[in-house]
């Protein structure tokens, strides 16, 4: 069978056009121990935002689960008429990691295919999590789609897209011993360009830390356009981050795109470390997530939120830059990318 690139498919960016976000209901008390109805109102904000100018599609376990989200939903003011709902189990809501990776191909008959990459709760740290593994598979049958098996771990929040041959990520997050222990640098940079039709591979060494994932690119470092990223960059040289942001700094200053430019490198700053029960939370604004009509971004109630958002704003001139308050979300140890998972169009 011919690799996703061999038949013309690729994994467009995030900021080119959806037909929809897909999102599986928070439900797991233990990822925010001790305040997961805490987390709802913000969570069906995003929602209502997402609704405004896409489908939002959500995996739930049961029509109860289905009937507490309409409830919230309903409360957020959301649009129900963008909402769709799937009778998915999950043992957990970070679908940008379990969820379905949307391949397209314009000119082909089948014009979308799914990529089911093998999921592990990064490195096997939460299980159970087999429920979570089937559900591109899940979303593949519903719809008719074409699903491929590559067989090794991956994440979506491990890697990042330009839309145009080139995808970022991390070395401590994707040669990591915990995901794919038999498989060198080479092997991987070979699987992500033959499954998601990409030609070069870039890689940074950090994550953040409190970073559960073991450093995603998503909490780092964001495509806003083919040739330009968001980084994030800690000021404080005391805090833990610094060294390892300044690392990747360097880094993207010394890679080049396919056509032999530079990054475009646009400084975006970290927020003030956000600590609950003792514990770092890996707070970023990167974690932001591109909608059609919007750029919707965490925020932690600090001082540097409106300069954060300020910042991303001007790499967005043709959408709206929402701010929606992560302090709870982010106790799950994630934030609004990681919970969800474009569909292309």
């Amino acid at each position: 069978m011919k690799s996703p690139k061999e038949a013309g498919y690729y994994f467009p960016a995030e900021f080119e056009p959806h037909e929809a976000t897909w999102l599986s209901w928070p439900h797991k008390e233990a990822s925010w121990p001790g305040k997961i109805h805490t987390i709802y109102p913000n969570y069906s904000l995003f929602v209502k935002y997402l609704a405004l100018s896409e489908k939002v599609r959500i995996n739930v376990t049961d029509e109860a689960m289905k009937a507490f989200a309409v409830e919230q939903l309903q409360k957020a003011g959301v649009d129900m008429r963008q909402v769709e709902f799937f009778l998915h189990p999950t043992n957990d809501a970070w679908c940008r990691d379990h969820g379905p990776a949307f391949l397209v191909n314009p000119h082909a008959a089948q014009r979308k295919v799914i990529v089911d990459w093998n999921y592990n709760a990064w490195g096997n740290k939460y299980p159970p999590y087999e429920l979570d593994d089937v559900i591109p598979t899940l979303i593949g049958k519903h719809f008719n789609i074409p699903v491929y098996h590559p067989g090794i771990v991956m994440e979506g929040g491990s890697v990042e897209f330009n839309g145009k041959g080139t995808i970022l990520t991390s070395t401590c997050c994707l040669l990591n011993p915990n995901r794919n222990p038999h498989l060198n640098q080479a092997q991987v940079e070979k699987y992500l360009c033959d499954y998601y039709g990409m030609e070069q591979v870039l890689w940074v060494d950090e994550g953040i830390v409190g970073d559960d994932t073991d450093g995603h690119i998503d909490d780092t470092i964001r495509f806003v356009n083919e040739d330009t990223v968001l980084t994030v960059v800690e000021t404080d040289k005391q805090d833990e981050n610094y060294e390892l942001l300044q690392t990747n700094l360097k880094q993207l200053k010394q890679m080049r795109l396919l056509s032999g430019k530079q990054l475009n490198i646009i400084e975006l700053p970290m927020p003030d470390a956000v600590i609950y029960e003792d514990q770092r939370l890996p707070a970023s604004y990167a974690n932001f997530y591109i909608s059609n009509k919007h750029v919707i971004v965490p925020t932690y109630q600090c001082r540097k939120d409106d300069e954060a958002l300020s910042i991303i704003a001007a790499t967005f001139p043709s959408r709206e830059v929402v701010g929606i308050d992560s302090t709870d979300i982010i106790w799950g140890l994630g934030s609004f990318h990681c919970l969800s998972q474009q569909e292309p169009k």
